[in-house]
């Protein structure tokens, strides 16, 4: 429903459920940035969604690019996905012992990134970081890692400090309950700053386990690598000692077929995977060099372990999804869907004089409220989160949905039509000419 007089799409049934959401949800949500907090207003409340589209309890029809945070690269509901879902939920929807249907994913996987020589799924991006660093640690014996700021690898406890995504949204750089102890085994850094990384191993001789890294930061915005820095990282780590931990739970199977580290050339020692392999379902997983993915138990002495790990359902939508991502010129034409809306976007920031910018990788996309190009966390934190809070909502006005933070992407689907992506240029156009006012 919209409002007559500006346009502006009324949600009364979407807000009463919120209300309600309030007093049995904490914040009304099970995911901090879904409330909306930091650019204002009620978060819609998701009714149902088809392709590339969502609707709200009130009816109101949304172009999506969030696409459930990057899961959904081949859109909302594809029906050969949502078939496999279906077949298997008849055979049971979980069983808690193996499945050939893990086997089938795994080796797709091992056959699109050979450094995952090895795999173990677990059902969040959350569990994979964490037990790959765990893995690292012992394999190493040291206890030191280094992540760098701005880049979100879950919430677990080594990874809440200076950390992007949600905790950048709320502007929280270190979260209470983490025990100083703790923390202070996490050495933080600014991304694409190979020297400063040279510098803490100087610093931390023979007591860093692992470096961990977004090989495509998408989680303070997209900011890509600068030349030569993964590149750094990986002759850095092999030369202390260390292991080298690609976080692909954003661009794994999102850029190619295979991961980051695909188009880079470079072979991380371990990998964590998520969003895409699942389908849209909660799976990911981590993998990596065979001596090290052995130390895990039941071979090795480090344990993990998870009820709903390799979940049937979720193995069924994973080959399902991956089966369809390896079709010929799937990659090429996403591409093609995501050049037109980046160019698109860029001539609307040309046409409007606004103070913005934009970056582009693949089907990854940031507009950033900033006038200079954002290399790192500290220019991220710079841009003006006012002025995109006013621009979040003309798009949305506008039946546009982007994430509601300017330290998230817009991600392509292959569902988005040539015709969408026209409306959301358009519509971009006339929300920076709107936030300028």
């Amino acid at each position: 429903m919209n409002s007559p007089k500006t346009g502006k799409k009324e949600r009364p049934h979407s807000q009463e459920i919120f209300r309600r959401a309030t007093d049995v949800l904490v914040g009304g949500v099970n995911s901090p940035v879904r409330a909306f907090r930091a650019v204002g207003g009620d978060p819609i409340v998701v009714d149902r969604a088809s392709g590339a589209r969502l609707w709200d309890a009130d009816e109101n029809e949304y172009i999506d690019f969030v696409c459930s945070w990057g899961a959904l690269i081949l859109g909302h509901a594809h029906p050969k996905v949502v078939q496999a879902i279906a077949d298997q939920a008849r055979r049971g929807t979980s069983y808690g012992m193996p499945t050939e249907l893990e086997v089938e994913l795994a080796s797709r996987i091992r056959k699109a990134l050979p450094s995952c020589e090895k795999v173990r799924f677990v059902s969040s991006g959350t569990e994979a970081t964490m037990s790959a660093v765990r893995l690292a640690r012992a394999a190493t014996q040291r206890d030191l890692i280094i992540k760098f700021d701005g880049c979100y690898h879950g919430h677990s406890d080594s990874f809440l400090s200076e950390a992007g995504s949600g905790l950048a949204t709320l502007g929280i750089a270190a979260c209470p309950g983490v025990p100083q102890a703790l923390a202070s085994l996490t050495l933080n850094t600014p991304y694409n700053d190979a020297a400063a990384v040279e510098k803490l191993f100087e610093q931390n001789r023979g007591k860093v386990s692992a470096v961990i890294v977004e090989p495509v930061a998408a989680n303070m915005g997209l900011v890509p690598p600068s030349p030569g820095f993964l590149e750094s990282l990986r002759e850095l780590t092999t030369r202390h000692g260390a292991l080298l931990i690609f976080d692909e739970v954003i661009t794994g199977f999102r850029l190619c077929y295979g991961g980051a580290q695909t188009l880079s050339g470079i072979k991380p020692d371990l990998t964590t995977l998520g969003k895409i392999i699942g389908g849209g379902l909660p799976v990911a997983a981590y993998g990596g060099r065979k001596d090290l993915m052995d130390r895990v138990a039941p071979l090795g002495p480090v344990y993990q372990a998870g009820t709903l790990s390799g979940n049937p359902l979720a193995m069924s939508a994973g080959i399902s999804s991956l089966d369809l991502l390896a079709a010929p010129g799937f990659y090429e034409s996403l591409e093609a869907r995501a050049k037109r809306l980046g160019d698109g976007i860029i001539g609307a920031l040309r046409e409007t004089g606004a103070q913005a910018t934009a970056a582009r990788v693949g089907s990854l996309l940031t507009l950033f409220f900033s006038p200079g190009a954002v290399t790192d966390y500290a220019a991220a934190k710079k841009c003006d989160t006012k002025r995109f809070a006013t621009f979040f909502r003309g798009m949305l006005a506008r039946g546009i949905f982007i994430a509601p933070s300017q330290f998230e992407a817009m991600f392509v689907s292959s569902a988005h039509a040539d015709d969408d992506i026209d409306r959301t240029i358009a519509a971009c156009r006339e929300s920076l000419v709107a936030a300028s006012e």
